[in-house]
């Protein structure tokens, strides 16, 4: 479904990913693990075209969509949640989730809409509420749901457990297999490295903008490097 090919990234002069390559398989979930500045976000962006490789290429579905602007990409069928959230703050749930709509046709949103509510019943009773009232667990099931509303083929998930208790933590990854289980391919950055390869079918770890290892999650999660690294073992 998604190919990255020697991606090189850079922000002015700093050299940020360096000949990055993976692959994403239809119906898989894929996590991407590393430190805090290995270069994870970085990839996501360049992925959803926010930012811009200097060589190599992505594609998506056997086509390139390196240099397409960004919400012909999310037509394309990728949604992208970012770290932070990012919802709008000021606007109410339901206007959050319409905004997530902006590349689908009028004649799906009411459709796209019950779907979301069906999935996260919380965001249902708090359609009118005002989004920065939410809680930060709410405010992610916000921003899931807004993803879903253009009805992505592949949903690219940065950080979804920052900032939440570990019961929340439990939770997101919990619809995050629900999604998955129902058709949604999964690319998964997180710093939770062991819930993240918990529910992944494969895992890459980057380093300094590299990728040192790819492998079945499972395997990963028996690493000796992998756990002193990333797992507290």
């Amino acid at each position: 479904m998604l190919n990255v090919s020697n991606i090189n990234v850079y922000y002015g002069n700093i050299h940020a990913i360096k000949d990055v390559s993976f692959s994403v398989e239809d119906g898989e979930i894929v996590s991407l693990i590393g430190a805090n500045g290995a270069g994870k976000s970085t990839i996501l962006k360049t992925i959803s075209g926010l930012l811009r490789t200097k060589t190599g290429d992505v594609a998506f579905g056997g086509k390139s969509i390196k240099g397409v602007a960004p919400h012909k990409i999310v037509s394309r069928g990728i949604a992208h949640v970012p770290e932070g959230r990012r919802v709008f703050l000021q606007m109410s749930v339901e206007e959050n989730l319409e905004m997530g709509a902006f590349t689908a046709a009028r004649s799906t949103i009411e459709g796209s809409l019950e779907n979301v509510y069906n999935r996260f019943p919380r965001l249902k009773e708090r359609r009118k509420q005002i989004a920065g009232t939410l809680s930060g667990g709410e405010q992610q099931m916000l921003a899931m749901g807004r993803a879903l509303m253009s009805r992505p083929k592949l949903m690219m998930l940065d950080e979804p457990s920052m900032g939440l208790a570990p019961i929340l933590v439990e939770q997101i990854f919990d619809i995050i297999k629900e999604l998955n289980e129902a058709g949604t391919t999964i690319l998964l950055v997180e710093q939770n490295a062991l819930m993240a390869l918990s529910i992944a079918n494969r895992g890459y770890v980057l380093e300094t903008g590299k990728i040192v290892l790819h492998a079945p999650a499972n395997e990963l999660l028996s690493n000796d490097a992998v756990k002193k690294a990333y797992l507290g073992g």
